[in-house]
Order: structure tokens, then C-alpha cells, then sequence
């Protein structure tokens, strides 16, 4: 039997100050791109502080892809959607607080690491980590576009196309923007629904 989930009131400045302190956490982790965090974002605004539905997380995920600018703008866009019950003024606030709190640290850390990252340019650690992170990155985007699929997709129809277009992806040189405007038709017509 699963409990029931209540929404953290961010309204609640403890809430708020928790809230801050997990973003502020995952910074560090984040270093690979907003996206390396997309199971995390999903737990804690789905899971642990109910803020959001699976289906409003896969839809805030798509309009933070959609819009141009960083891929960490999702959080901005969580934070708002945490704390909007409270009212706009509470969403801008935890929106901003929530961004800073992810943006921050981690900026700092890579502004340090390439300030001094040229002194270690012919050490053999800097080549074993430079070479050992390809792979880590490639397994984090692998797993986060999985979370998206199992957030987002409802039904065979909508697991067929997504298989299809990552084929597709990997076998042609089709944009990508394409493939937004046929599942956007799709959908429009109630071929695909979540």
C-alpha cells in the first residue's frame, strides 16, 4: 500500500531552506550538464516533495529543452512549479533560489579547475580523467534518457515512436527538429497520448 503523498509547502521557510540545501548538493554532481541530474530532479520534485505529477515533470522537461538556454534551467522551472501553490511571488523566489543553488557551485568549482587545469597538462592523471569520463557521461545520458522514456511514454504507440526516432537519430542525418514536429502532429491528433 503506497502513502499518500502531500506537497512541501515551500511557504514554510524550513521547507524552502531544505529545499535550497538538495539543489546546493546536487550542484557539484551536476558538472556534466543539468540533464546528468534528471533522475534526481525527478525524484525529489515527484517523489519526495510531491510538488509535481509525472506527467508535469515530462512536460517542464520538455519546455526547459524546448526554450534556449542552458539545460540546468530546469531547475528554475521546478522550483517555480514547487512552490506555486504559495503564489507567484513564492514560485519567482524559489524558482531563482532553486537555479542559484545549482548554478553556483558548481560554476565556481570549474572556474577554479580551469584556472589552474593547464599546470597538469602533461600529467598522466589529467589523460586518465579526461579519458575516463567519456564513458561516465555517455552511461548518465543513456540512464536519463530512459527516465525520460518511462516518465513520459504511455502505451506501445508512444514507445514505438520513440524507439523509431532514436533509430532514425542514430542511422540518418535527419534534424532533430523534425522529428519535435512529426511527434507534435501526432500527438495533435490523438495518435500519441500520455
Amino acid at each position: 500500500m503506497s502513502a499518500i503523498c502531500h506537497p512541501a509547502q515551500l511557504s514554510d521557510l524550513g521547507n524552502l531552506v531544505a529545499v535550497i540545501g538538495d539543489f546546493l548538493s546536487l550542484s557539484l554532481f551536476s558538472l556534466g550538464g543539468g540533464n546528468t541530474l534528471l533522475a534526481e530532479y525527478h525524484y525529489l520534485s515527484v517523489d519526495k516533495y510531491c510538488w509535481l505529477t509525472n506527467s508535469q515533470f515530462a512536460d517542464l522537461y520538455a519546455l526547459a529543452e524546448a526554450a534556449p538556454g542552458p539545460s540546468s534551467m530546469i531547475v528554475g522551472l521546478l522550483g517555480m512549479g514547487a512552490a506555486w501553490r504559495e503564489g507567484p511571488s513564492w514560485a519567482l523566489l524559489s524558482g531563482v533560489a532553486a537555479e542559484l543553488a545549482i548554478l553556483l557551485p558548481s560554476t565556481l568549482l570549474m572556474v577554479l579547475a580551469a584556472l589552474s587545469w593547464n599546470r597538469f597538462q602533461h600529467s598522466p592523471w589529467r589523460i586518465a580523467f579526461e579519458r575516463g569520463m567519456g564513458p561516465i557521461t555517455l552511461g548518465i545520458l543513456f540512464a536519463v534518457g530512459l527516465k525520460i522514456l518511462e516518465t513520459a511514454d504511455r502505451g506501445p504507440a508512444a514507445y514505438g515512436v520513440s524507439v523509431l526516432v532514436c533509430v532514425l537519430m542514430l542511422r540518418t542525418r535527419i534534424s532533430p527538429l523534425w522529428f519535435m514536429a512529426v511527434a507534435g502532429v501526432l500527438g495533435g491528433v490523438g495518435w500519441i497520448n500520455r
